[in-house]
């Protein structure tokens, strides 16, 4: 089978020789401290140079060179502030960020881009043309040549309605307007679905993709930063909208991306149609996704679930991490991956021993 063959069959409970052994990406950290051990090239040669299959998420957030999906603002890209330790910027969006220069971390937003404003976000749309000429990137023709020849499930950016959002405008602001002006966020979120899938038309009309993946990244170890109720009154028929269209274009499957516990969301993206469930973190709650397929059946397909904190430790707990996993991925529907980047506590022969022992288990 070549690559998209084994992963469609999978996603879709069909026979497959093997299961695809992919990863989540790596920390550049991690990348740094791998090159120092023998790791030659850059981020993009790490799954040729440890033995993983092609990567399904290379080049997704930067379009695969062909068109943009991010906001195209006009607010002149500054640096505001430098020292040793950080750097403070403008974007072309409005957000003023802090940078540390010590490890990778999120960024520190100083000032959000989206105000929580009816005549803000009317202010913000005009970044949100799906039709501006510039979002098609130099070389794009080529680069849809390149794509649609490569072997390997791919995935295209699909949008959001909670995750791009709250970067634009921030977790506080964005949890009081469901409440001070319901009717706003939910011109919003329409306003959102409509727009990505306006956006992307064009792209999947050219472009031959497997997997349509949503960033929402709205869970932490407790829990969800939006609550189930509120995602099913305001995002269930957006996600929906979403779906159906990305299905008439030719997608086979949804993913959605959250860390963190999203127990409590999972029934509602289901119910949206969505289907893969990513990236299934451990973390301190124990995620588990035996445990989800036991909850839902078939509905649910998975991918991650593989705690990533197990391969610094030696084979006999990576085959034991591994083993847990096979009737799961003799059903179908389930792709064991480490559920988050890679950590530089972890060194490049003990991942490679990781994707020695997967590969023994799962073919």
């Amino acid at each position: 089978m070549t690559h998209r063959e084994r992963f469609n069959s999978v996603m879709s409970y069909a026979p497959f020789d093997r299961v695809p052994c992919l990863y989540f990406g790596l920390w550049p950290e991690t990348l740094e401290r791998w090159q120092q051990e023998g790791l030659k090239g850059g981020i993009l040669d790490v799954p040729e140079q440890v033995g993983l299959d092609p990567d399904f998420e290379q080049h997704m957030f930067s379009g695969h060179g062909i068109r943009t999906i991010s906001p195209v603002g006009d607010v002149p890209e500054e640096v505001l502030e430098e020292t040793a330790d950080y750097m403070i910027r403008q974007t072309a969006i409005g957000s003023v960020e802090k940078i540390g220069r010590h490890g990778s971390s999120i960024h520190e937003y100083l000032d959000h881009a989206l105000k929580p404003t009816r005549a803000d976000w009317e202010r913000f749309k005009s970044y949100l043309d799906p039709d501006d000429p510039r979002r098609w990137l130099a070389g794009h023709e080529q680069r849809i040549k390149d794509v649609n020849s490569r072997d390997g499930a791919l995935a295209f950016y699909a949008g959001s309605l909670y995750g791009e959002l709250r970067n634009w405008m921030g977790v506080v602001e964005i949890s009081m307007l469901m409440y001070d002006d319901p009717e706003l966020f939910q011109q919003i979120i329409n306003d959102l679905a409509d727009y990505f899938i306006a956006v992307n038309r064009p792209l999947l009309e050219r472009v031959e993709f497997d997997l349509a993946y949503l960033f929402e990244d709205c869970c932490f170890n407790t829990g969800p930063l939006v609550g189930p109720d509120a995602v099913r009154e305001f995002m269930l028929e957006p996600y929906r909208r979403m779906v159906n269209a990305y299905h008439d274009l030719g997608i086979k499957h949804i993913l959605v991306d959250s860390d963190g516990k999203v127990d409590d969301l999972v029934p509602v993206w289901l119910d949206a149609g969505i289907d893969i469930i990513f990236p299934i973190e451990v973390g301190t709650w124990n995620g588990d996704a035996c445990a989800f397929r036991s909850k839902y059946g078939q509905r649910i397909k998975m991918m991650g679930g593989v705690n990533k904190h197990v391969i610094p430790k030696d084979a006999d707990a990576i085959r034991a991490e591994l083993e847990r996993f096979v009737p799961l991925v003799e059903e179908g529907g389930f792709i064991p991956i480490p559920d988050h980047r890679i950590p530089p506590d972890t060194s490049l022969e003990q991942f490679r021993i990781y994707v020695e022992i997967f590969r023994q288990i799962f073919g």
